[in-house]
């Protein structure tokens, strides 16, 4: 495993531009894959249940990893994840930000936040669309628990390259529009057209660690 992982590391740092950062999204693996794809000198890692991710934290300590939550995040939830990750990629509501901030004033923590936009109808997915975040943006700003990085999105599944590219690019300007620093765009199969439109986080799983090992059924 350790070769191939190797491979696939090496590969998507050469094919990338160096403004796309690699975000390891080791949900569905276990914490022998982090510690070899971080011993090649990775250091950040997705995860998207916090039951799954705080294992691995653990077994992981004496690495000084920096954990992105990148699932689903559900107000029950927001406690443990702020308490657990350094970088949030799934912020969709102005109510879910307020409860981060408190949260985050509560267990004197100021995780980095990226607001989730929905730019296309997608009923699988949530998010902001771009006319409710700009209502909402000064509000935000507000947030005392908060540092705003930037903006996530994902593609509708359905999209071709062309469309996915037009999406990613809209994301970026929106996050230009506001001031803000981070895209976090593309996955495995979307990585490309994300970086070429100015993604600054690349959300890659299974392009650099295979398929899945573990279940990931399971709520957060």
């Amino acid at each position: 495993m350790t070769d191939s992982l190797a491979a696939r590391w090496q590969a998507l740092h050469i094919d990338r531009p160096p403004s796309a950062r690699l975000l390891a999204v080791s949900k569905g693996h276990p914490a022998s894959a982090v510690r070899c794809v971080a011993e090649l000198g990775q250091c950040d890692f997705g995860e998207s249940r916090v039951q799954e991710a705080l294992p691995k934290q653990k077994e992981l300590i004496d690495l000084h990893l920096h954990w992105h939550f990148i699932g689903r995040l559900q107000s029950n939830k927001v406690r443990p994840v702020v308490k657990a990750f350094d970088v949030i990629h799934s912020v969709d509501s102005l109510l879910l930000a307020e409860r981060v901030s408190r949260i985050a004033l509560e267990e004197a923590r100021r995780p980095d936040v990226l607001l989730q936009v929905k730019l296309r109808a997608d009923p699988s997915k949530g998010g902001l669309s771009a006319d409710e975040l700009c209502a909402i943006w000064s509000d935000l700003q507000a947030l005392p628990g908060l540092q705003i990085s930037g903006l996530m999105t994902m593609a509708p599944l359905e999209m071709g390259s062309m469309q996915r590219r037009e999406l990613f690019a809209e994301c970026r300007a929106l996050a230009d529009r506001l001031k803000l620093v981070e895209c976090s765009m593309g996955m495995s199969t979307d990585w490309k057209e994300a970086a070429d439109a100015g993604s600054t986080w690349l959300r890659i799983g299974s392009a650099l660690f295979g398929p899945r090992l573990l279940s990931t059924d399971s709520a957060n």
